[in-house]
């Protein structure tokens, strides 16, 4: 996946500007696709010179403009190909298994600790997953809201629950996460 489709199925639901995208991926979209400032910009940029995208100025005050970004018919087009194409899965890197993958170099006492501290950042990821997952089936995020406003009533439901199914997958990873990490504060504790 790159950020120019995470950008792309963003701005479908509405139009935005840089510094909402910005703010967008450093709060919701952050839990499946991270997205500093310092990437966003350019890649709109490159999203605007390739048609995919179009930007129109909006005065936000005597002197000051924002653009606005909208996704183009291209852009649309390009969002459905990609999202119909099935794609393998990127290389794994998991900076934490190559962490623990190396417990033995340290003390027991320091592993447990490190594991502990991902019990509790496994647990809290499920549960704002579940939290948002919970916003989602009440179709109570602005985006989502949004989006299903240009989409028929009818197929509402359906729309929230594959959206929330997302962050149920990501509830469960978080939880399983945790769980193997107990096992290993187990198998620390073994003599």
């Amino acid at each position: 996946m790159s950020l120019q489709h995470a950008l792309l199925g963003v701005l479908e639901a509405r139009p935005m500007s840089g510094y909402d995208l910005v703010r967008f991926f450093d709060s919701s979209a952050g839990w499946i696709w991270a997205a500093p400032q310092s990437q966003i910009y350019p890649t709109l940029r490159r999203m605007e010179r390739a048609g995919l995208i179009g930007g129109d100025d909006e005065p936000r005050g005597p002197r000051l403009t924002r653009t606005v970004y909208t996704v183009t018919e291209k852009g649309l087009e390009e969002l459905d190909r990609w999202l119909a194409t099935p794609h393998d899965p990127g290389p794994p890197r998991d900076p934490f298994l190559v962490q623990a993958l190396n417990f033995d170099m340290i003390s027991a006492e320091q592993a447990q600790h490190v594991l502990a501290q991902f019990i509790s950042e496994q647990e809290k990821a499920a549960a704002d997953a579940e939290a948002h997952r919970d916003r989602l089936l009440a179709k109570d995020t602005s985006l989502l809201r949004e989006r299903l406003t240009r989409r028929d009533p009818a197929d509402h439901d359906r729309i929230a629950r594959l959206k929330a199914h997302v962050f149920e997958g990501i509830a469960r990873v978080a939880r399983t996460r945790a769980e193997w990490a107990r096992e290993g504060q187990r198998l620390l504790g073994e003599d």
